[in-house]
C-alpha cells in the first residue's frame, strides 16, 4: 500500500520522500520504512506489471498523461537509491580483502591486528564484511553487489579494488585463485568448489591449484567480457620495491589496470626512521615501469609520519606533481592514524610523537587540494578506521573531506582535481562541451590528459589519459635515445607489442551508471568517449608518427574497445591506425 500511495504522491525532493515516509508510518502504525524496502517492493510491482517502468525525464517525448505518470515514477525511483554518490562516476566499486598473511614490512606506523590482513581493523566496512565471509572473495564480491542492487544502484559496469596487505608478496597461486573466484562472482556463477571448504581459505587453495589447470583464468575472463556484471577496472595494493618486470608480467595476467603504491613519503629519512624497507628510487622505478606499461598509477601519502612536520608535507605533495619522476594519476592521503596497535604508539608514550590536531590537519588538507593538477583525482582523504581506534589527532575526523571542502567553500576557494569536478547528477543534455588537452613529462614519458568539461572548466564530463612512452618517443636522425635504451629492460621485454605503441591508459565518462545496452540521455551515450579516442589516434600518428596504439583495458571494457577495431593481444587491445 505504501509505494502504491508514495506513486500517488507530489514528492519532489527527498525532504518530501522523509516527510511521507513518516506520514505513511503513522497512518498504518509502522515502524518508518527504510527506503531499500520500498525500491524492493517497487520492483515487485514492475515485474508484475502493477506499475509502469519508470524512464529519465529526457527519454519522455510525448506530453500525454501517461508520459507524465513515467517522469514521475523516474523521480520516485531516483529518490529511492541510496547514497547515489555511490554510482555517480560512472561505475561502482567493490572492495574486497585477501585473507591474513605476514607482510614482508616493519612500519612503525602500520597496526596489527589478529585474523586481520596487515594494517587492517575490525570495524571498517570492507574489513568488517571480509571477515563476516571468512575473506572468501567469491562470497565478498556477490554480497557487494547484493547490497548495491538493493539500495537501487546498476551493477553492470564494477570497478574491482583487491585490498589487504602487500598483494605482491601472497603466493602467485592464491592471487590466481582469488581473482578467478572474483571474476567467477562477476559471471553470476560458482565452481563445484561452492560448498566446500576452499572457498573459505588456505585449505582448498591446493586444491584449486588442480582445478585451476582445468578451469583456468583467460576462460572466466573471456566469459566476464559478456557479462552481467562486467569487471571494467582491477586495481591492488603493493610496495613500489615490490615492482619488477615478472611482476607487471603476473599483474597484466590477472587484469589488474591499477596499482595503488604504498609510497607514504618522498623522504629518506623518514622512510628510514620509520621502517619502511625501501627508499625514494624505488618510488620512482615503480612509477616508471608501471607508466610505461600502461598502468593506472595511485599514490598512498602520509602526512604526519615521524620524521616530517607540516612544513615539509606541504612541500612534499608540491614535490609530487612538479617533478616528472613522480606525477601519480591518483592519490589517497591517509593522515597517519595514531592507534595502539601499531609500533609507533610507544613512541607516543614517551613523548616522541605528536598528533596533528584537528585545526592544524584541516588547513594542511585545504593546501594540499589547492596544489592538485587537473589531471589527478584524490580517491580518498583518511582511512576507515574507526575513531574509537585512534588515540588522538585531527586523523579522528572520519569526514574530514567534508569538513575540508565546506571550508574551502566559505573562502572561495576550489580544488581542481577529478573528483571535485566529475558532472555526477549536475547534468543537462543542452549544456556545451568543450574539449581540453594538458600536456605533461612523467617518468620519462609523455602524457596527454584530454578532457570534456563545461568552459569554466567547474564541470567534467569525460577524459582520457594516452601515454607516449620514453621507447615510443619519435627519435631525432632514427637513433634511439638514452631513455629508449634505458627501457629495453622495462616492459619491452615482457610485452614486445608494446614497441613503437602510444598507450591508452585510461578512458572514463561520468555521470549515472548507464545499463549496459539501455538507452538514456546522459554523459555515458552521447558519443564523448569514442570522440576522445578518434582524436588521441590522430594525435599518435600526426604528432608523434607512430602506427600503433594500445589500451589497457579492463576485461569487462574489451567489447567496447573491439567496436573501434581493436584487437586482444598480450593482454592489451590494440589497434594499428
Amino acid at each position: 500500500m505504501a509505494i502504491k500511495e508514495l506513486l500517488k504522491s507530489r514528492i519532489k525532493n527527498r525532504a518530501d520522500l522523509s516527510s511521507f515516509k513518516r506520514k505513511i508510518a503513522k497512518k498504518y502504525k509502522i515502524q518508518c520504512p527504510n527506503n531499500i524496502e520500498l525500491l524492493k517492493v517497487y520492483h515487485e510491482l514492475l515485474k508484475k506489471k502493477r506499475v509502469k517502468k519508470s524512464v529519465r525525464v529526457d527519454e519522455a517525448k510525448a506530453s500525454s498523461s501517461a508520459s507524465f505518470l513515467l517522469r514521475k515514477n523516474s523521480l520516485i525511483e531516483n529518490l529511492l537509491i541510496t547514497r547515489p554518490i555511490r554510482s555517480l562516476s560512472g561505475i561502482v566499486n567493490v572492495s574486497v580483502l585477501t585473507k591474513p598473511y605476514p607482510c614482508p614490512g616493519k612500519c612503525i606506523y602500520c597496526p596489527f591486528e589478529k585474523g586481520m590482513p596487515k594494517s587492517y581493523l575490525s570495524g571498517e566496512p570492507a574489513a568488517e564484511r571480509a571477515k563476516r565471509l571468512k575473506f572468501n572473495p567469491y562470497l565478498q564480491v556477490k554480497k557487494r553487489i547484493e547490497m548495491l542492487e538493493n539500495e537501487g544502484h546498476s551493477t553492470d559496469k564494477i570497478e574491482l579494488r583487491i585490498v589487504g596487505g602487500t598483494w605482491s608478496y601472497y603466493p602467485k597461486h592464491y592471487q590466481n585463485w582469488f581473482v578467478k573466484r572474483c571474476f567467477e562472482a562477476g559471471n553470476n556463477r560458482n565452481s563445484k568448489l561452492k560448498n566446500r571448504a576452499s572457498i573459505y581459505g588456505s585449505e582448498g587453495e591446493e586444491e584449486d591449484k588442480v582445478l585451476f589447470a582445468c578451469q583456468n583464468l583467460k576462460i572466466i575472463q573471456r566469459q566476464n567480457e559478456k557479462a552481467k556484471h562486467r569487471i571494467v577496472g582491477l586495481s591492488v595494493e603493493t610496495r613500489p620495491d615490490f615492482i619488477t618486470i615478472s611482476e607487471i608480467k603476473q599483474l597484466r595476467k590477472l587484469g589488474v589496470t591499477m596499482v595503488e603504491l604504498g609510497v607514504q613519503s618522498i623522504y629518506d629519512d623518514v622512510l628510514r626512521l620509520n621502517l619502511r624497507g625501501h627508499g625514494v628510487i624505488e618510488t620512482i622505478l615503480a612509477t616508471k615501469l608501471l607508466k610505461d606499461a600502461g598502468f593506472k598509477v595511485l599514490y598512498q601519502m602520509m602526512p604526519n609520519l615521524p620524521g616530517s612536520d607540516l612544513k615539509r608535507d606541504e612541500k612534499m605533495f608540491e614535490e609530487i606533481f612538479s617533478n616528472p619522476d613522480f606525477q601519480p594519476d591518483y592519490l589517497k592521503i591517509y593522515p597517519c592514524a595514531l592507534v595502539k596497535e601499531a609500533p609507533l604508539y610507544k613512541l607516543y608514550l614517551k613523548g616522541k610523537y605528536k598528533s596533528y590536531s584537528k585545526e592544524k590537519l584541516i588547513n594542511l588538507i585545504k593546501k594540499i587540494k589547492l596544489k592538485i593538477p587537473y589531471y589527478v583525482r584524490i580517491q580518498r582523504i583518511t582511512r576507515d578506521i574507526p575513531s574509537k581506534y585512534i588515540v588522538e589527532g585531527g586523523a579522528r575526523i572520519s569526514n574530514l573531506r567534508q569538513i575540508v571542502q565546506e571550508e574551502m567553500k566559505k573562502e572561495s576557494l576550489k580544488c581542481k582535481c577529478i573528483r571535485c569536478r566529475e558532472i555526477r547528477e549536475k547534468y543537462t543534455s543542452e549544456e556545451k562541451i568543450y574539449l581540453f588537452r594538458e600536456d605533461y613529462e612523467a617518468s620519462g614519458g609523455k602524457e596527454i590528459f584530454l578532457s570534456f568539461e563545461n568552459k569554466n572548466r567547474q564541470k567534467l564530463f569525460s577524459f582520457l589519459r594516452l601515454r607516449i612512452p620514453a621507447y615510443a618517443l619519435r627519435v631525432s636522425a632514427g637513433k634511439p635515445s638514452q631513455n629508449q635504451k634505458m627501457s629495453e629492460d622495462g616492459p619491452l621485454a615482457v610485452f614486445p607489442v608494446l614497441k613503437n605503441a602510444a598507450i591508452i591508459r585510461e578512458i572514463q565518462t561520468f555521470g549515472e551508471v548507464v545499463p549496459i545496452g539501455a538507452k538514456k540521455i546522459a554523459p555515458q551515450h552521447r558519443g564523448l568517449g569514442k570522440r576522445l579516442v578518434k582524436k588521441v589516434e590522430k594525435i599518435t600518428k600526426n604528432e608523434f608518427g607512430l602506427n600503433k596504439i594500445m589500451v589497457i583495458s579492463g576485461v569487462g571494457v574489451r567489447e567496447y574497445w573491439r567496436k573501434f577495431g581493436y584487437k586482444l593481444r598480450q593482454t592489451y587491445m590494440i589497434k594499428k591506425i
